[in-house]
């Protein structure tokens, strides 16, 4: 062999392992890259991907047939093998999740493809039935399940959809998670609920009579209704019984065609009572409203609601209620109260049902006097005098200096100016309507089309003042407008 020959062949052998070490590193470095430009980390980010059945990565192992992870994601990319596991049909991995260092994914557990995890499942936290965690004799050190800031106690397990259905109890202490995720206690709550989404609710529940703004006073409470087998987290409709602001209960809005349609769509429903004019003038009513929605966003992780998907709807009176959270969720009002609770969280919507409701108590006997109802052309109520159920409220006549101020900070219409969003209107009302003018939602109307805001609405011919017919025929069209904006 030549000289040359021989600086060859030692040259080549002490140069072969750097050379094998870089080009591994180097298509590493293009995986992770390729990834990360995905949005991933690290890891391969699975859009419609699959999970692997019992397949695990280690900190630099190696997938056969796969790319080399070095602490990266365990979820596949368009259905990849793992050494010695299968890819599970339809697990859809969710676009968002990853699994740290160590971090296994579990047989047949699905990062669920409605957007789930957006938290971390830390090193040795396992990932089964529905994506969520499962602590395996203990709780992941820094696991975080999707929305919640909370992790599992020591010995806890998360199934059934992933979210805590503590049946009165909680689970910090070797307690299991099972059962739609929702505490069962009437008005009672599990601290450390997920909202997992991706998950799914269980058996339809009713959660009685819970105290909003830290009292015992029945009026002041509300009831959360949750639907069976719906996908979290849930869309909420808050709805507000109507009574001239003088009588009514959240029991009557938990019944009836929309009540039913609300549910059956995979929405939740929050029923609330609020401080009557024969208990507190106003604003204690509006204030007691606007606590309600502070406590439904406050509690939203518990009972697995989606914060960006909160709808107010009413009648009558509660069509005023829940156009005032409408108008007025952005911005400081005389509606706030922050002694009721919550004071800082947000009490905004993102969309309105307003049936027949009041809006601008000065302008009603006006509109009715220039548009008699056919049914009632002389004989409609009137909303001027002390007596009447506005005059009532605010604590005189509306004509007199001593409601002035009152009257005033009722109107609706003039928050319009100073809000910066407001959410989607829908509003109906019957033309032949004795007791709220038609006019007062025709004024809605035109009002949010000056600022901008396309409201839908609908003035039926011959449709009286509580009209059963809204809930027959409005119900599902209704629904089907909010269903455009949140979605299901």
């Amino acid at each position: 062999m030549s000289t040359d020959s021989k600086y060859t062949s030692i040259l080549t052998l002490f140069l072969a392992p750097w050379l094998l070490y870089a080009c591994s590193d180097g298509n590493r470095r293009g995986a992770d890259g390729a990834a990360a430009g995905r949005g991933g980390s690290a890891g391969f980010l699975a859009t419609g991907g699959t999970v692997e059945t019992g397949g695990t990565t280690s900190g630099g192992g190696q997938r056969t047939g796969g790319a080399t992870v070095s602490g990266g994601s365990t979820i596949s990319s368009a259905g990849q093998t793992d050494a010695g596991g299968t890819v599970a049909s339809g697990g859809a991995a969710a676009t968002v999740a990853t699994t740290m260092t160590g971090g296994s994914v579990s047989s047949g557990g699905e990062a669920s493809s409605g957007g789930t995890t957006d938290g971390s499942i830390s090193s040795g936290g396992s990932r089964s039935d529905s994506g969520v965690d499962a602590a395996v004799g203990g709780a992941p050190s820094s696991s975080v399940d999707a929305a919640s800031s909370a992790s599992p106690g020591s010995g806890g397990s998360r199934f059934d959809g992933g979210v805590d259905a503590a049946s009165g109890g909680s689970t910090s202490g070797g307690g299991s998670r099972s059962d739609a995720g929702v505490d069962r206690a009437s008005g009672g709550s599990d601290a450390s609920t997920s909202a997992s989404a991706g998950g799914k609710t269980g058996s339809a529940q009713t959660i009685k009579n819970i105290n909003y703004a830290g009292t015992s006073s029945a009026s002041q409470t509300l009831d959360l209704l949750l639907p069976a087998n719906a996908l979290l987290p849930l869309p909420l409709v808050v709805r507000i019984h109507g009574g001239g602001f003088s009588s009514g209960d959240k029991a009557g809005e938990e019944t009836g065609a929309a009540a039913n349609a609300i549910l059956a769509k995979g929405y939740a429903l929050a029923s609330v009572n609020y401080r009557l004019s024969g208990q507190a003038l106003f604003p204690a009513g509006v204030q007691d409203v606007k606590a309600a929605v502070r406590w439904l966003r406050a509690h939203a992780t518990q009972y697995g609601l989606d914060t960006d998907r909160f709808a107010s709807w009413g009648e009558s009176a509660g069509g005023y209620m829940a156009v005032m959270l409408g108008v007025t969720g952005d911005q400081t009002t005389v509606f706030d109260d922050d002694s009721l609770g919550n004071p800082g969280v947000s009490s905004a919507v993102a969309a309105v049902v307003d049936w027949y409701g009041p809006v601008d108590l000065a302008t009603m006997d006006s509109q009715q006097t220039a548009h008699p109802p056919a049914g009632c052309p002389s004989s409609w109520l009137q909303h001027t005098p002390a007596s009447s159920p506005e005059g009532t409220w605010l604590g005189g006549a509306l004509n007199t200096p001593a409601v002035s101020t009152k009257l005033s900070q009722a109107n609706l219409i003039s928050y319009l100016a100073t809000a910066k969003t407001l959410p989607f209107f829908i509003i109906a009302q019957g033309d032949d309507d004795c007791q709220v003018p038609w006019g007062q939602s025709q004024e809605l109307n035109d009002a949010l089309a000056k600022v901008g805001n396309t409201a839908n609405l609908n003035i039926i011919p011959g449709y009286s003042h509580g009209d059963s017919r809204f809930e027959t025929t409005q119900s599902a069209p209704d629904l089907t407008l909010l269903v455009a904006l949140f979605g299901r």
